[in-house]
């Protein structure tokens, strides 16, 4: 199946009522284990990388990577770029085939977020490439984007409204108290501002730095108008686990497949579990 583009996914789980994991790769086992999980879960998904995946594994290879798995895949796949934060970055990136970007100036003033998001919109839109914006700073690290804790704000209900109704973006990433990398301590979200903000706005709402935000605050933020939700920690660390394992008791291994296949097995049972908290599976 050729590579489909975000916004065709969360219309549909819009009008279905759940939402699309979009999951994080940088390596090939990376890739195996999101679209087994899709597979066996028979569930849309989304494969995204960020700027430092790109610079890891190289464009090419992701694109190759991403593109071989999707037109093997009998489930619909996007390839989206994560947290592009320059201009040039995404135009790069819809020019090597994916179906969709982020342009995150969430950190600029709201009138220049909106102008560079238009900028970005007039390239994708003719080429019927999605195009995520974000709005409120996502506290946390993500590769290359670094937001503190004084910097972090939440997302204004009446700034939403006004932001989509300047540049007709369909899918908005807010900060309604999740964070990037691993959480100290429970996330607590903010569930009404995330009711005030689709109220207000009316299209697919994304949620950043889900890893570690518990199954029911999920499945509430679903219910609640959350039609993608970004997973990478989680899939880090059970990939991480499935390599400890396999040292620990063979710590003479020197087989990378013998390695890592059982890393990616772990990583695959992951997103299976992530697949079914989101109610995506049996929607392909």
């Amino acid at each position: 199946m050729a590579l489909v583009n975000v916004d065709t996914l969360l219309q549909a789980a819009e009008e279905g009522g759940y939402a699309v994991g979009a999951f994080n790769c940088n390596n090939m086992e990376i890739v195996q284990a999101i679209i087994g999980a899709a597979e066996a879960e028979k569930s849309p998904v989304i494969i995204q990388a960020s700027q430092g995946a790109i610079k890891y594994a190289g464009l090419n290879y992701i694109v190759s990577l991403v593109r071989t798995a999707a037109e093997s895949a009998s489930v619909p796949v996007a390839l989206h770029l994560d947290h592009g934060t320059s201009f040039e970055q995404v135009i790069q990136c819809i020019g090597h085939g994916f179906t969709s970007v982020m342009i995150d100036w969430s950190k600029h003033e709201l009138e220049e977020n909106i102008k560079v998001t238009n900028q970005i919109l007039q390239v994708a839109r003719p080429l019927n490439i999605s195009v995520e914006a974000e709005l409120g700073k996502i506290g946390g690290t993500e590769d290359d984007v670094v937001v503190t804790d004084r910097e972090a704000s939440f997302t204004d209900p009446e700034e939403a409204a006004y932001f989509v109704q300047q540049t007709g973006i369909r899918s908005l990433a807010v900060a309604i108290g999740t964070a990037h990398g691993q959480y100290k301590g429970e996330p607590k979200l903010d569930f009404d501002r995330l009711t005030a903000i689709k109220e207000k706005v009316q299209i697919p709402i994304v949620l950043h730095g889900s890893s570690g935000v518990p199954d029911e605050a999920l499945k509430e933020a679903i219910r609640r108008g959350v039609r993608k939700i970004n997973i990478d920690t989680n899939l880090r660390e059970a990939f991480t686990d499935g390599v400890r394992e396999v040292l620990a008791e063979k710590p003479n291994e020197i087989d990378p497949r013998k390695i890592l296949g059982p890393a990616r097995d772990k990583m695959q049972e992951r997103v299976v579990e992530k697949i079914r908290v989101f109610g995506s599976n049996g929607k392909a």
